[in-house]
């Protein structure tokens, strides 16, 4: 097989693509099917004929790729195998708080069910094989785990306790529940219930639970701030500069060197400012407007510079800056505490678009027409000269309330940018009217900051108003992504697109089915647009039940990702779109900006490219990429982002639980923003705190709950819990683990007199049976939110809670009696049987240096 080029079917492709190119993963598939039995990388490499040093490291590089996408299986002698021909499924894994898991495939089919003695073998996030056992009473397929590919997590954060002197952690993450042993000596002088991080030494196995060794201790568990240092550490994030990091930021001058502003568009004279929040710290962007004379060619219209810091001139490709940047994907923004993507000397320092200093940029200028519509644009590398450092508060008293007092005196004091403000504030205004033109969605959320008192404590949470400034800044920064996607496009190079898909089928169908009973219709087509969107928004804007219709179509969207198909973007409604406007603080934008230096800095002649005389520089120094590096960003890129809400959330969640602990048994006005099987979520008016109600503290009916219609409905009494509806709850119970506040209808509502329409017959659904209201106060303490899910695969009579939480008990206490006499109970070994009811945790002490190991487990 040395002539392999004459046997791929994708030979053509791979040679366009790359200089020196060695098999396609097809025929490496092939081969392996053919061979009909795994191969190591020296046999595939003498059968293909490679024998180059660089073709040998590309062949390393595909073969490892495809392991990662699951095409592969590297088996334990070293050999490569086709996953397909062996039967097995590989995929990230998933945890529930209730013990069971899901293994979510790669290819994107339907996700395997975990048993909990199947998630005994493996934490949240590992990636793993498995192979299909069968399937639950409801049809849907189970698994069995064949083999570990990768650990998610070397260590893990959760409160150190000790039972019969043997110390152990109760992780943090719920998904996360196995019980880690603390290796004898190893507990880095841990006290009772403090917060600490564990790393991973002994991986669970059928028979051994978890065990490893106190790396850190983070705190005491009430401590202020404490919260957002137990998060990046649960969510993985980098928060520590490696010292090759630091040596390369303390190299930086404070100030641009005059050398660096050589060969660049000087753009020093321009007024540029920037508009951001109050708190603000790190400056990506600054603007300025002009208006076009009469005698121009789009007389009435407009000239934007949008000048973004040129982060790319000092992250050097493959720097330690660059490593560190790309590992962390984004800054993280908690509440009054950031973990930036890059080193303060550059974020808030050279990066940074200070005022009254010179900065160097990479520039988008942009002509508009009178109508809004974008004619022309350029890119080019430049040096500014902010002019103002403003806040969107001080940019809307100048511009929205100009006769007020404080609008006089902003005017007053920053009268030298004021005639700019007023072109940027006039063009926006013909923006908007082009955004409603182009049918954009523009849902009405409502956004809140959380102000601290004394010790870090909640004293207030607020909502946020954006106003006309923050508007304006949103229509510049759009106006700049969409050139620059457009422009990537013209210019032939892969490139990190932000993309948002269309409704999900499935959730279409429901948002239809719920219009449907309203009324309203989302057009009558299979694929509905976002002018549709817009359109049914329009149409229900002062309706009584705006945002709950609003709620529902904004869960039927998509979330947006990076990747390198462009598939448009579905929210804004724009055939191209990416992320330029903040390299400091997200990665994609980073890679954005090298792009476009590598079209400037090539000797391609576009008239959408501004030179100055700028030396030439080949692609491979600044853009190396290629669409399947390209991917495996975005999807890195993805994961960040995602982390990044994941974590703020949990801080956010655990701030509102400590500010909500001394509330308990106050009653509040809220709103019912979800309505689930198992209750009602509501958010309390003015607070913007959420709890759950749960159905067991709905008393006295039998309750239905009508998916279509978002309601819980009373089967005797009519009563109905309907999304967006008003209702007043009592605090019951604060859970500050579980990040989770527990509510109960007051008995207000409940004496309320009951509305015609609420008597009306209550629609087919679930029904769930509560207990009459005599009986309603000794109802057990509701489970887990989330808990109801476990049914799905464990009937009730399966989950004997008492009896489970007796066993892990004698359980315990018999480890424990056999970590202190050196003994060995006997076990039936797990293999991975089907569990019978909720796991318990097991726990032991950690076995003697030298013994193996050893856990007892019952199926």
């Amino acid at each position: 097989m040395a002539d392999w080029q004459s046997l791929d079917p994708e030979a053509a492709r791979e040679a366009e693509k790359y200089d020196n190119p060695i098999p396609s993963r097809e025929l490496i598939l092939q081969r392996l099917a053919d061979r009909g039995e795994p191969a190591a990388r020296e046999e595939l490499a003498k059968e293909f004929g490679l024998y180059e040093e660089d073709q040998i490291e590309a062949l390393r590089r595909r073969l490892r790729a495809m392991e990662r996408d699951g095409q592969l299986i590297y088996t334990r002698r070293g050999t490569y195998a086709p996953v397909d021909k062996l039967d097995l499924i590989c995929g990230r894994v998933s945890g529930h708080r209730d013990g069971f898991g899901f293994l979510i495939p790669d290819d994107g089919s339907e996700d395997l069910f975990l048993s909990p003695s199947q998630m005994r073998l493996v934490f949240d996030g590992d990636r793993g094989l498995a192979r299909v056992s069968g399937v639950d009473r409801r049809g849907r397929r189970e698994g069995v785990l064949v083999e570990v590919i990768s650990r998610a997590h070397e260590s893990v954060v959760g409160r150190y306790f000790e039972e019969g002197g043997i110390g152990y952690v109760t992780p943090d993450n719920p998904k996360i529940q196995q019980e880690v042993l603390v290796t004898a000596g190893r507990n880095g002088g841990a006290k009772i219930g403090q917060f600490v991080e564990i790393k991973i030494t002994h991986w669970p196995t059928p028979r051994f639970q978890p065990q490893g060794d106190v790396v850190e201790v983070i705190g005491n568990y009430m401590a202020p701030g404490m919260e957002i240092d137990v998060a990046l550490r649960s969510y993985d994030i980098p928060h520590v500069w490696p010292k090759d990091v630091i040596k390369e930021a303390r190299k930086f001058r404070s100030e641009v060197e005059d050398k660096d502003k050589e060969k660049r568009v000087d753009l020093r004279h321009l007024p540029f400012v920037t508009i951001d929040g109050e708190d603000a710290r790190d400056f990506d962007d600054a603007v300025y407007c002009e208006p076009l004379g009469k005698l121009r060619l789009f007389s009435g219209g407009w000239r934007l510079y949008v000048a973004i810091a040129d982060v790319s001139s000092y992250v050097r490709l493959g720097s330690a800056l660059d490593v560190e940047a790309q590992q962390r994907g984004n800054s993280v923004y908690f509440p009054e505490r950031v973990v930036p993507m890059l080193p303060e000397e550059l974020s808030n320092g050279l990066c940074s678009l200070n005022p009254h200093v010179d900065r160097l940029a990479m520039v988008c200028e942009m002509t508009m027409n009178k109508a809004g519509q974008m004619v022309d644009y350029q890119f080019y590398e430049g040096v500014i000269h902010s002019h103002a450092r403003l806040t969107y508060n001080k940019v809307s008293s100048m511009l929205e309330h100009s006769r007020t007092r404080e609008g006089k005196a902003l005017r007053e004091e920053y009268k030298e940018v004021v005639p700019d403000l007023k072109n940027l504030y006039n063009l926006y205004k013909v923006l908007v009217e082009a955004r409603h033109t182009r049918g954009a969605i523009d849902f009405e959320t409502q956004e809140t900051r959380i102000i601290f008192g004394d010790e870090r404590k909640i004293a207030e949470i607020r909502p946020t108003v954006r106003n006309d400034a923050h508007k304006l800044i949103e229509e510049c920064m759009l106006a700049a992504n969409v050139a620059t996607a457009e422009f990537l496009q013209k210019h032939g190079v892969p490139a990190l697109y932000r993309v948002h898909d269309g409704p999900p089928p499935e959730r279409l169908e429901k948002l239809r089915a719920f219009l449907g009973e309203l009324g309203l219709s989302l057009h009558k087509g299979k694929d509905p647009s976002p002018k549709d969107y817009q359109a049914l928004l329009a149409s229900i804007a002062g309706r009584p039940d705006f945002h709950l219709i609003q709620t529902v179509m904004l869960r039927s969207l998509s979330q947006a990702v990076y990747s390198t198909e462009n598939n448009g973007h579905f929210g804004l409604n724009y055939e191209a779109y990416t992320h330029f406007t903040s390299p400091i603080r997200r990665y994609p934008d980073l890679l954005v900006h090298r792009a476009i230096r590598s079209i400037i800095r090539s000797k391609v002649d576009t008239p959408h490219v501004k030179r100055a005389c700028a030396m030439s520089i080949p692609k491979a120094r600044i853009y190396p990429y290629d669409e399947n590096t390209l991917e495996q960003l975005g999807e890195q890129c993805s994961m960040t982002e995602r982390r990044a809400d994941e974590a703020t959330r949990d801080v956010v969640n655990w701030l509102k639980c400590e500010f909500m602990k001394d509330r308990v048994g106050e009653t509040f006005p809220g709103v019912i923003t979800a309505v689930t099987g198992f209750g009602l979520f509501v958010e309390l008016t003015d607070i913007y705190v959420e709890g759950l109600v749960h159905v067991s503290a709905l008393p006295g009916d039998y309750y239905h709950f009508d998916p279509v219609h978002h309601r819980l409905s009373g089967e005797r009494t009519g009563r109905s819990f309907r999304l967006g509806d008003t209702i007043e709850v009592k605090v019951m119970r604060v859970d500050l683990d579980e990040r989770k506040i527990d509510f109960e209808v007051s008995e207000k509502t409940l004496a309320a007199p009951i509305g015609r329409k609420q008597r009306s017959a209550a629609p087919a659904g679930d029904k769930v049976e509560q207990p009459p209201l005599s009986e309603a106060k000794a109802t057990p303490k509701p489970r887990s939110r989330k808990s109801e899910a476990a049914e799905a695969y464990f009937p009730k009579d399966a989950v004997q809670r008492n009896a489970e939480v007796r066993k892990s008990r004698e359980m315990k206490k018999a480890l424990m009696s056999e970590a202190r006499t050196g003994g060995h109970a006997s076990s039936k070994s797990d293999k991975g049987g089907k569990a019978t009811g909720k796991p318990t945790k097991h726990r032991k002490g950690p076995p003697k240096s030298g013994a193996p190991r050893k856990s007892k487990s019952k199926s």
